[in-house]
């Protein structure tokens, strides 16, 4: 997949250069994860920082813990691989059971690329400690290519921390 990626450009301000200011494209991008446009819940939640505070702090999580955004995604994409043949059964990985179904329709990415994303959910529960966790397939794109886990209070909201705590 080819995809943009997207910079931000900071400027001086009388704040002392902490706000943001986006461009155009950005700014658009952003109303289209605000907006119910290509997901009924939309991807930034009811979470008030913008979107490149959103992916610098998670990416200063996974920082902190030693690990990758695409690491993380290339261990949600196994997951879902290494279920999608049992139908929407649990399947026993280590200390996960995992699931997935598949659901008609494709999902598509709000950065601006081609090709449609399969409509799927994987659903991992932690045995040691009864915890799970669900993500799309489009959770795994933007993950791996945008470093976006979404927004505080979208329904499909991955913290950072608690996947690696899971995926460990």
């Amino acid at each position: 997949w080819v995809c943009l990626k997207i910079k931000f450009s900071m400027i001086n301000s009388p704040d002392g250069g902490n706000s943001m200011k986006q461009p155009p494209d950005i700014q658009k991008l952003e109303a289209m994860l605000r907006s119910g446009k290509l997901a009924a819940h939309g991807f930034m939640g009811n979470d008030p920082r913008s979107l490149n505070e959103i992916i610098d702090a998670d990416a200063a999580v996974l920082a902190n813990l030693g690990v990758t955004a695409l690491e993380l995604a290339r261990r949600m994409q196994n997951l879902t691989d290494l279920a999608r043949p049992y139908l929407g059964n649990f399947v026993t990985a280590g200390s996960l059971e995992v699931a997935v179904v598949d659901y008609p329709g494709k999902l598509v990415c709000p950065w601006p690329h081609s090709g449609p994303i399969a409509k799927r959910i994987t659903t991992i529960r932690h045995l040691p400690t009864g915890r799970s966790l669900r993500w799309s397939d489009l959770n795994i794109h933007l993950i791996e290519e945008h470093g976006f886990f979404e927004g505080k209070g979208s329904p499909f909201r991955l913290e950072p921390a608690e996947l690696v705590e899971m995926l460990a």
